[in-house]
Parts: C-alpha cells; sequence; structure tokens
C-alpha cells in the first residue's frame, strides 16, 4: 500500500463559479490564481478542516477568525462579522452520512469542485488550462451523485468538438465515448457532437470494436468500453464487441464490462506514484483494498506527477512565494488532481453502497 507525502499543504476554496482562493498555513489568504495577498494574520493557533470546508483561526492579539466556504457562497468572519468574499452559483454539499469515509468524501468533493473553472472542469486549475474529455468525465460521474451537475451544464452541451486534442495533438479514441456518456447526464441526446462522434465511429472501427490512440498507445478493450458505455448511457443500440486481448488500460474501466477482461501485467509501482488514479481504478476494478492509506486529512489530497502535457512551469511563481519547495520534485507534481479524487471518490461511494 502507498503511502504518499509532501511538504506542500495549503487549502483551495472556490467551489464551482466562484473566485478561487488559496489559504496558507500560518496565515495568508491569496488569490489562488495572481497570488495577490487578500488578508495575512499574526497566527497562534490555526485548525485547516478541508472536511468542513473551513480555516479557524487564533490570532496572537486574540482575535477569532474562520474562513469557510458552505453551499452558499465563501465567507470571512471575524471580529463578529461576516463578509462575503465570494458568491457564485450555489452548490450542493452532501454530508455522505453513513459512509465510514464520510470526511474524505467531502473534503475530497470539495477539491472536484474548486476545479471547477469558467473554461469548464479541469485536471488541475495551475497546470492544465483546459479541460480534458477523460478527466472531466469521471468528474461529472462525481458530480451527477452529488447532485452538481448544473455547474458544469453550459460547459458540457457547449461541446462542439469530437476529441480534446490535449495528449500532444492526438485524436484519442475514448474521447468518442465520453463525450456520449457526458452529454447524456443531460439528455442531451439530440446533440449535434452526437451524430458527429456517430459519424466518425467507422473512422476507429476494426472488426466489431474501435480502436486508435489513447496516451500514444492503442487501446481497443478501454476505448470500446467507453463507447458502449456512452452509447448505452443515452439509450442507444451499441453493435460494438470489446475484443478478447490484453489491454493495460481495460482494468482504468470499471463501471461496466468487468468480465471482457484479460489478465495481463499490471501498473508499475512508479507508474501508480506518479498517477495514483491508475491504481485506484484499478483497485475499483479488482475489487481489491485501496492502494493508499486513507489517514490525517491534510490537504491538497490528491496529485499527479510528470504528465507529459502539464504546464509545471506555472508552478515556478508558486515555489518563489513559498507555496511549495522549490525543488524539481514538486515543480513537476500538481496538487490536487481531480481525476485522482474522482477515482478516490467512486471508489468509497460504491464500496460503501456494495456492503
Amino acid at each position: 500500500m502507498m503511502k504518499f507525502s509532501h511538504k506542500a499543504q495549503y487549502l483551495l476554496f472556490g467551489m464551482g463559479s466562484r473566485r478561487k482562493l488559496l489559504y496558507l498555513p500560518g496565515g495568508k489568504l491569496l488569490d489562488a490564481l495572481n497570488l495577490e495577498t487578500l488578508h495575512s494574520w499574526d497566527v497562534e493557533t490555526e485548525k485547516i478542516d478541508p472536511a468542513e470546508y473551513q480555516v479557524m483561526l487564533s490570532t496572537r492579539q486574540g482575535r477569532q477568525v474562520r474562513i469557510l466556504e458552505n453551499e452558499e457562497g465563501l465567507w470571512l468572519e471575524q471580529d463578529g462579522t461576516r463578509e462575503i468574499l465570494s458568491r457564485g452559483r450555489s452548490v450542493k454539499l452532501p454530508r455522505f452520512e453513513g459512509n465510514t469515509h464520510a470526511a474524505w468524501l467531502r473534503a475530497l468533493h470539495s477539491e472536484l469542485l474548486v476545479n471547477i473553472t469558467p473554461f469548464g472542469p479541469v485536471p488541475n486549475l495551475w497546470v492544465y488550462p483546459r479541460p480534458w474529455y477523460r478527466d472531466a468525465a469521471m468528474m461529472l460521474m462525481c458530480l451527477r451523485h452529488t447532485g452538481n451537475l448544473a455547474l458544469v451544464e453550459a460547459w458540457t452541451l457547449g461541446l462542439h468538438k469530437l476529441t480534446d486534442r490535449n495528449n500532444a495533438g492526438m485524436a484519442e479514441a475514448d474521447n468518442l465515448g465520453q463525450i456520449l456518456y457526458m452529454l447524456s447526464l443531460f439528455d442531451a441526446r439530440k446533440h449535434p457532437l452526437i451524430e458527429e462522434v456517430l459519424k466518425a465511429i467507422p473512422n476507429y472501427r476494426e472488426a466489431e470494436h474501435i480502436t486508435g490512440l489513447t496516451d500514444g498507445s492503442a487501446h481497443p478493450v478501454y476505448q470500446t468500453k467507453w463507447l458502449k458505455f456512452g452509447l448505452e448511457s443515452l439509450g442507444f443500440d451499441t453493435p460494438y464487441k470489446i475484443p478478447t486481448v490484453y489491454d493495460s488500460y481495460s482494468s482504468l474501466f470499471w463501471m461496466g464490462y468487468r468480465k471482457e477482461h484479460v489478465a495481463g501485467k499490471r501498473f508499475s509501482r512508479q507508474a501508480m506514484e506518479l498517477f495514483p488514479y491508475l491504481s485506484w481504478a484499478e483497485a475499483h476494478f479488482h475489487d481489491e483494498a485501496p492502494p493508499e492509506l486513507l489517514g490525517e486529512l491534510l490537504p491538497p489530497l490528491t496529485r499527479e506527477g510528470q504528465a507529459s502535457e502539464a504546464e509545471y512551469w506555472r508552478l515556478k511563481e508558486f515555489a518563489a512565494v513559498g507555496i511549495i519547495p522549490d525543488s524539481e520534485e514538486y515543480l513537476k507534481f500538481s496538487l490536487p488532481h481531480t481525476w485522482h479524487a474522482a477515482e478516490i471518490f467512486l471508489y468509497l461511494i460504491e464500496k460503501n453502497q456494495s456492503k
């Protein structure tokens, strides 16, 4: 079982369409995008509580301060007054009562919601300026559980490209199914992009399945699973059959078709350290124990490292002001990361439901 530890610690605020703010231990509240200092306090004690979306401070001058986010907005309470820091659209924040990992679910849910930007749901608001269909589909799967699909409805219904072409400019075959699935969540069977997807499928078809590139390699099992899932989510018939071949990405799709799997080499430990969503998806698929320890809630909870398309140069400014250590290791990690958050969230939801 892996246990990743990092020295970077901070709590992001700004769920959905709200302004993104960043609290740093020691009493600083910054704009999360331009790093402008909005408030600072001479802190004596502090408690950062990601499961309650809040930070509570006692200053050396005897002041009690609370930064709090709730369904209606983001607030600052001090000196007996409460001021709004950002309101935006209201969000739904279920408590996940009855789930053993309710606190983790709430904190993970927050990491998903703060990465919804004006440009759509992104893997990480700093190093990924554009949404990725794969990560977005997993985020929407979580938002369906929590009643927050309205936060991404405009983005989803505004989709007009068959593939996101974020990965070295490649047209990735799994994007077809992800588009269909995301549009199905809004009952958008007549969306013009659906007809384009259906017309494009023959370009990827091989025998009774599809194949193409995903992360630079052919993954016909994974890609066909996504296509079938998307078509069936829309209520369409699907003539496609999952090929009986080994595909290292087969276990990443745990949402169905688990029997259509050819066992083989699994992800390496290094891959799981850098891309922990792989280990969570694989554990989910195989009905295994959690691959990481769920211990103390020290935000950020999720990560991705050394991704080929992440714009890590954007983090240089974060290191310069002490948000993250100025080292090669930390300058190639994005924290938090929504695919990782989504995989843990969905694993914990399903495991609780299957008890």
